[in-house]
């Protein structure tokens, strides 16, 4: 079932929306060489906690971490731990903050240090296949529009979007009703109406869209070997076209 948001639903949101969006910001600019995955999440959990907020995904489905962060050819749900940044590695962050009730939810793939001209490539593909879906988010196109807008632009830039796992309707639950696919076809899928509130996040492979699961149960790796980059924005659906509620 998808839950319309009220007015008073919507600003509420768009206060987790606004720390979740401080927070990955201050995530990105402390990802360097030398850094710990584990010493990134303690920086995110400490800044969620000091602004009256809770980590979103803190013990959600048993994760331990407060932020997913993963490396180079992990896609999603990395672990934090001890594991060392490198020099030229690529990092996703993908965060969110729980605060009266209600979730923000966004990421971005950051880079350490100078990074190949490939993987940069890989990271603007993916920053702007999530513009060009949150573009199509208009009330009244269908989530097939949004699905189109980042598949078609994704693949004419030679790489493959992840279709195992999907964005998602977002609110008083991290997950909600409607998925959100990174791929489809245009006119298809439930209609977007104003108060719908959905998390867009393309999931961009740099070979191949195959994915696997580790044996931690969590942390989700390209088949291919190949680098992985990913990026998120909790959209509101208006009158008024799309409205980014995780906006720094």
């Amino acid at each position: 079932m998808i839950v319309l948001k009220t007015s008073n639903e919507l600003r509420l949101m768009q206060r987790a929306g606004q720390i979740s969006a401080q927070v990955l910001q201050l995530a990105g600019q402390a990802v360097k060489p030398g850094v710990t995955t584990l010493e990134l999440d303690q920086l995110i959990e400490k800044f969620i906690r000091s602004q009256g907020a809770v980590p979103s995904f803190k013990g959600y489905g048993g994760f331990p971490g407060s932020a997913c962060i993963s490396i180079n050819n992990e896609v999603i749900h990395g672990i934090p731990g001890h594991r060392v940044i490198q020099e030229g590695d690529i990092v996703s962050i993908d965060v969110g903050a729980v605060i009266d009730g209600f979730h923000g939810d966004n990421a971005s793939t950051f880079a350490a240090g100078e990074i190949t001209p490939a993987a940069q490539k890989l990271m603007d593909v993916t920053r702007e296949s999530l513009n060009r879906g949150i573009q199509a988010a208009q009330a009244g196109n269908r989530i097939g529009d949004i699905s189109w807008a980042v598949q078609s632009y994704v693949e004419e830039n030679g790489f493959a979007v992840v279709r195992q796992f999907v964005g998602h309707g977002v609110g008083s639950n991290l997950h909600e009703d409607p998925e959100v696919p990174n791929f489809g076809k245009p006119h298809r899928g439930p209609r977007l109406m104003p108060g719908m509130t959905i998390a867009i996040e393309p999931m961009v492979n740099e070979t191949g869209a195959g994915v696997r699961v580790l044996q931690d149960g969590w942390t989700t790796v390209t088949q291919s070997g190949s680098l992985s980059a990913h990026f998120e924005h909790t959209i509101a659906i208006t009158d008024n076209g799309p409205v980014i509620l995780t906006q720094p």
